[in-house]
């Protein structure tokens, strides 16, 4: 978390505006809408002026001070000056870019909680595209959106029934939040269906688990981040560990798994590459402050032993994940499969205001330690695999050596392997129409695997004297 001095901008923008609002009190004329509303000599000396480098523009301020009095005094209803400011402070931080924004009190609060894994909502991950809707980044693992069927891509045009366009992206969410049990309709557009479509879904807890983890076949280990939370580097040291123990050794290879991974605490990305490396640069970051530019590195110890990795991407890996991923590739530690990731290069600081309330401010970007940007480009696979449905076409019996009669026996004393012995293992059948691209990502680690550690084969035994 960053902390910014206040700079001698920022405390003439405050008496600027305090001076603005002191002009808004004054009278106004209601039946001409344009009015200027100009202020008194006094003031105007107090004021910055536009030729001066580095001051803030005399005539903004004043068009800020005309249209904050008209609003306050033409308005239809009566607003509040809090209300207006407020309003005011979300504006200029809208206007930036699609991940800085105002956290008010209760959005201050679900940041909290979704950093830590657990909050009430539907589960997704969304932004505000360049039209205005929301559009959905990714689902959440196990939540009501995943089992919807709601998908990376999607574009959410209302909410319960009312048209989400222009909303900003703090009111979006705080509409699909509630308690657990209620329900909300989503009217969605998808690439590829001609009409949008509606979906009800039931709010529940959403607790994110950052890490699951699995053997896909003996010694082969399926590492599930979900999100970077605070804990997620441990977490996974952890079921690294526990995988160990289930193999009774070290692991032949992994996969790691970001798909769909909408990112999250940076440091904690840094700490699950870290994990994977034995030293050099993880990332770096670059911003206008002294305290945006930061290197990160990883430290001696690599939790696999050097043992092949393969990481899963897709569209919905964002940020943190992007992070882990280009840091593997460029180290040349592993193998990045899939399809290209959603390119958010940016990091945000949560530069809080008050006890409970916050800024949440795009400081810097990040690069990859070979000075690669992903901003709006995302990471390139080495190997692209997309999603796609698997049929496994189903063979005809044939006769093999082992079938005929009087065949000759197997001299190393292996056992006989004929036609009713030959068949694929279920677990590998399943893993292939489920998942295509985790069944790939096993076959090449499988590869590499036994590339790696294959033995030269024993001598053929001497042939007898003659």
């Amino acid at each position: 978390m960053l902390a910014f001095p206040q700079s001698l901008a920022v405390r003439r923008l405050a008496v600027a505006l305090t001076l603005g609002a002191g002009l808004a009190a004054g009278p106004a004329c209601a039946q001409e809408a344009e009015t200027a509303v100009s202020p008194d000599p006094a003031t105007a000396e107090a004021l910055p002026r536009d030729d001066q480098p580095g001051q803030l523009p005399l005539t903004e301020l004043r068009i800020f001070a005309d249209v904050f009095n008209q609003i306050r005094t033409a308005y239809v209803e009566e607003v509040d000056d809090r209300t207006l400011l407020e309003s005011a402070i979300k504006g200029m931080l809208n206007g930036l870019d699609p991940h800085s924004a105002y956290l008010d009190k209760d959005s201050f609060a679900d940041l909290r909680e979704h950093t830590t894994g657990e909050f009430g909502g539907v589960g997704l991950e969304v932004g505000v595209d360049s039209n205005g809707f929301v559009r959905v980044i990714t689902p959440i693992d196990d939540t009501p959106a995943s089992a919807a069927g709601i998908e990376s891509g999607d574009v959410i045009i209302k909410l319960d029934g009312k048209s989400v366009k222009g909303l900003g992206l703090n009111d979006a969410v705080n509409m699909m939040r509630g308690p657990k049990g209620s329900k909300i309709e989503m009217t969605i557009m998808r690439e590829g269906n001609p009409a949008p479509f509606d979906v009800t879904l039931t709010r529940d807890v959403i607790k994110v688990k950052s890490v699951r983890a699995r053997l896909l076949e003996p010694g082969f280990g399926y590492l599930r981040i979900a999100q970077f939370q605070n804990e997620t580097g441990a977490d996974m040291i952890a079921a690294i560990g526990r995988m160990q123990k289930e193999s009774k050794g070290p692991l032949r290879g992994v996969v790691l798994d970001l798909r769909n991974n909408p990112g999250g605490v940076l440091q904690s990305s840094v700490d699950v590459a870290d994990a994977f490396l034995e030293s050099g640069l993880v990332v770096y970051t670059e911003g206008r402050v002294e305290n945006a530019r930061s290197r990160f590195s990883a430290t001696s110890g690599d939790e696999l032993g050097g043992a092949p990795l393969v990481v899963l991407i897709n569209g919905g890996s964002a940020s943190a994940s992007e992070i882990v991923a280009g840091a593997l590739q460029d180290h040349k530690r592993a193998i990045v499969v899939g399809t290209d990731s959603f390119g958010k290069g940016s990091v945000q600081t949560v530069l809080p205001i008050s006890e409970e309330r916050a800024i949440k401010l795009t400081t810097a970007r990040y690069f990859t330690p070979k000075g690669r940007s992903i901003q709006a480009q995302g990471i390139i696979p080495d190997i692209v695999v997309e999603r796609a449905e698997v049929t496994t076409i189903a063979s005809t019996p044939r006769v093999t050596e082992a079938d005929l009669a009087r065949h000759l026996s197997n001299d190393n004393g292996n056992g006989e392997n004929g036609s009713r012995e030959r068949s694929t293992p279920k677990v590998s059948i399943d893993l292939r129409s489920d998942d295509n691209q985790l069944y790939e990502a096993l076959n090449l680690l499988k590869g590499i695997a036994f590339t790696r550690g294959s033995e030269p084969p024993a001598s053929p035994p001497e042939p007898p004297a003659g």
